[in-house]
Order: structure tokens, then sequence, then C-alpha cells
């Protein structure tokens, strides 16, 4: 067996979640406790019981942009979709498509609306690695504008093959977005609500806020059979300095880091930085999250130590992807295939509309 294989298993088709629950906080929760051995039903909105109030929970604010794109080639009229991936700082875009046969420089792309109206042209420019285009759009109205009217939701395939209905525009985002960048959701943080942040923030938990702009790489499969020949794809993440100083303070008084996700857990575990200490025997001192902006590419993988975050909340992943691997190297692999084999048995809902588990 092949090290990749041993992050592979069997998901009856029917448990991935197609649409999420109506009140967001009533997904089931699967408590995973490290220490205890132990694993518990509960549900999202028992949180507030599960975790402590001397307890800091980090959600990634990132707002999914409508980067799903459908159109055709202008000239031949044949179908052409794909994906927005960003923006360069002289209007160009790059984004990656599909179509039957093969596409030139200079060649137009006849982009259309959710509502079937032709709605802008994208000029191919420069054809780079791994299919990805470099194009022009023919308007000067600024990108977001654009998207806005041209973009669809960009669902994973195994949400009703990626086709959007009108309700995944508030669905498929958290209620506390506010950094348009992501082109995929990060899913764990789909299941609050503002009632059930307001009752955490009632007992007494921080909650604190960092950006990490979830890209194309978050669901694709590792296709290597070694972990350490894999490729990690890279995102852009900020945590500003108040935040980082919020969530050392945290760890000093006795708290917990409770990362929302793995897309958090990421961002915090890259902005780590050993404490100077107060005295020479303390050179050496304890690790504090440091303010970061910028890429990171970290590929968290066995034998990997966590120094940032001490719990993690997060949903039911893909079978051979780096999101499996982060969760089973932070939870143990015995423990975490015991989970999914429970979570299976008792019929949770998986992937980004899914239920989700907490590992302590």
């Amino acid at each position: 067996m092949s090290e990749l294989e041993q992050y592979d298993y069997d998901l009856p088709k029917e448990l991935v979640a197609q649409t999420p629950l109506h009140r967001r906080e009533d997904a089931r929760l699967l408590v995973v406790d490290r220490r205890r051995r132990s694993i518990e039903h509960r549900h999202v909105r028992d949180l507030p019981d599960i975790l402590s109030p001397a307890d800091c929970l980090v959600l990634n604010d990132t707002k999914v942009i409508p980067a799903r794109l459908v159109g055709y080639r202008t000239e031949t009229g044949g179908r052409w979709e794909g994906l927005f991936l960003e923006s360069e700082k002289n209007g160009f875009w790059r984004i990656m498509g599909k179509t039957r046969g093969k596409l030139a420089a200079n060649e137009t792309i006849t982009l259309v609306d959710p509502d079937g109206r032709d709605a802008l042209r994208l000029r191919l420019v420069e054809k780079g690695d791994e299919g990805v285009w470099v194009v022009k759009p023919e308007d000067s109205e600024p990108m977001l504008t654009l998207l806005d009217r041209v973009g669809r939701v960009p669902l994973p395939p195994y949400i009703r093959k990626g086709e959007m209905v009108d309700s995944d525009r508030q669905n498929y985002q958290t209620v506390y977005a506010r950094a348009p960048g992501a082109v995929a959701a990060p899913t764990a943080g789909l299941h609050f609500t503002e009632r059930l942040l307001r009752k955490m923030k009632g007992v007494g938990m921080t909650l604190c806020r960092v950006t990490l702009h979830v890209g194309t790489g978050t669901f694709r499969p590792i296709s290597v059979d070694e972990l350490s020949e894999h490729q990690m794809h890279s995102e852009w993440g900020c945590i500003d300095e108040e935040t980082a100083a919020t969530i050392n303070a945290c760890r000093r008084r006795g708290g917990r880091i409770v990362a929302v996700g793995t897309t958090s857990t990421r961002l915090l575990e890259s902005a780590l930085q050993r404490s100077a200490g107060d005295s020479p025997a303390e050179a050496d001192g304890a690790w504090e999250v440091q303010p970061f902006s910028g890429q990171t590419d970290l590929f968290i993988r066995p034998p990997y130590e966590f120094h940032a975050v001490d719990v993690l909340m997060t949903n039911f992943h893909l079978p051979r992807t780096t999101l499996l691997v982060l969760i089973r190297t932070f939870a143990g692999d015995e423990l975490i295939r015991r989970a999914y084999e429970q979570a299976v048995a008792e019929q949770y809902r998986f992937y980004s509309y899914g239920d989700a588990m907490i590992v302590l």
C-alpha cells in the first residue's frame, strides 16, 4: 500500500450533502477528544457548552467571489466554462478554462450571465502552466463589479455538478465573510449563525478574524504516491497585529486557540515564531503567532508538530486530499479513521454542505 492509499476511504454517494440545513447551527458535530480517545455525537449549537469561556475562536473571514464563468468561443460558438483565479495589477485576469479544441492567443471568449445573456468578452493573451490563461476583459469596470455581473457561485463538482441555484449565493458564504477573494468557501465556518456567535461571545469566549483566500487546490486530490512529492498550492493570507496579540494573550492566560477550519489552521501555523523570552534561559520560549501578510504553501503532514492550534473544528473531507492529511496529522490516524467510520455508520452528511467535527 502506498502512502497515499492510507488516506482513502469509501463513502456512500447519498451521504454527500447537496444542500445545507435550514438552520446552520443544527448541523451534527462529531466531538473527538484526543486525550480521552473518545468520540461523542453533539450539534454545532452545543459549542458554547463544549468549549471553555477562556478559549479563543479563530474565524477565516474570506468572502467567496462569483468565480465560476460560463460562455462560448466567440468565433466558433463552442461551449466554454472556467474559473476566475485572480486579477493582476494591469487589469488582466488569470483564469482556468475548458472547451473542445485548442484555444489560441488573441481569441475571445464571450461570457454569459446567469440569465443567459451575453455579458462580457475576454481576450486570451498568454497561456501559462496547468491550463491557466492570462486574459484581458474588454470592459474597464472593476473586477468585482464584472464578476458580480457574469459570475456564478463556484460550487465544488460533488454539489449538483457545480450548478448553482439562487440560494447558494447566501448558503455558500459564512455569515462573517468580509474580505472578497476566495474561490471556495472555508466550509467549517458555514455552520455558524449570528445568534451562535453572540452566544459564544456572551459566555466570555474571544472571537478573532483572520483572512486566507481559499484557492482551487483546496479540494484537489493528491496525485502522487508519496506525500513528500506533493506540490502544495499557495494561498494569500493575513493576520493583523491586533489579532496576533489577542491570540497570544489568550494562550498566556491559559485559553485554547480554536481554529475554525483547515484554512485558519494553516494560516496560524504559517505565522509562528518563538518568543524571545524575558531572560536568557527563556531565549527559546513559547511559540507565538506573529502578524502575517503574504502567500503560504504550508503542507501539514506527518510528523508535523502543531504549535499555534489547540482545538480544530472542521468538516469531513474528501479522500486523498491535503485536508484529510492535515486532520489525521492533528488527531492521529487511528482516532480519525474511527471517527470517519462512525460518521458513515451514523449517516452524517459529508463535505461542504455537510456536518462537522471538532477535535479537542
